[in-house]
């Protein structure tokens, strides 16, 4: 299980991500909800070891080292970190992700017998920007799982791609309820679709809410007092 508690990341001024804290079990999607593109990275980088934790703590399986996390989680396609050059082939990606795996787990992955087996040869040719919204992410989540070790996906913003989501919603949720390999999967987006009705959690949730001020007392209006005094002596 993931679970982090007052999470926060520092920017150069303003805080970076605000405090968040969410939880999510192997076999289970959460959809982390964020207007801002940077917040939304931000918490990708952090739920996936790749950036320090500013404040809060951040566990997996119930061990807040960030190697264990880490070494469990994968990063996919986070815009201006690890999404896909555009000047790359599809075939390229494949050869480039795969000599990242660590050898023990490599093999003989070679680009050509996994396209194959994975059933991508027929857009082995063509650019990564070329591919349509569900068809990328189909590859980067199953280059993704090409390592045996991920038990975490970390999707940032699959929503930027597309408003429909048919292109991203379903196949999350098949790689999360897989009975063979059941993952813990979150995806920080930017609107939770209408038709989700699983966990939620949304960026800056966990930001303490500043007690509402008590009410003072009016003070007495003088001619309320004096009209008021006047009627005692008067009695």
């Amino acid at each position: 299980m993931l679970s982090a508690h007052q999470l926060q990341a520092k920017g150069r001024r303003d805080p970076l991500l605000p405090s968040t804290s969410l939880t999510v079990a192997r076999g289970e999607l959460l959809l982390v909800s964020g207007d801002r593109q940077d917040q939304r990275t931000a918490l990708s980088l952090l739920l996936s070891g790749r950036m320090r934790v500013a404040g809060g703590q951040l566990t997996w399986d119930n061990v807040s080292r960030t190697k264990q996390l880490r070494l469990a989680a994968a990063l996919v396609d986070s815009p201006g970190v690890n999404e896909p050059e555009e000047h790359l082939s599809v075939r390229d990606l494949v050869t480039e992700d795969l000599a990242l795996i660590p050898r023990r787990y490599r093999g003989a992955l070679l680009s050509g017998p996994w396209l194959k087996v994975n059933r991508f040869e027929d857009i082995a040719g063509l650019w990564t920007e070329q591919l349509d919204p569900g068809r990328r992410l189909a590859l980067l989540t199953a280059l993704a799982l090409a390592n045996p070790r991920t038990d975490l996906l970390v999707v940032d913003s699959p929503d930027r791609h597309s408003a429909d989501e048919s292109t991203w919603l379903p196949r999350l949720q098949d790689l999360a309820y897989d009975a063979g390999r059941p993952l813990a999967v979150v995806a920080a987006v930017s609107a939770v679709p209408a038709s989700w009705d699983g966990p939620v959690a949304v960026i800056g949730n966990a930001v303490p809410v500043a007690p509402a001020a008590e009410p003072t007392e009016a003070a007495p209006d003088p001619e309320t007092q004096e009209t008021t005094f006047e009627t005692e002596v008067a009695k």
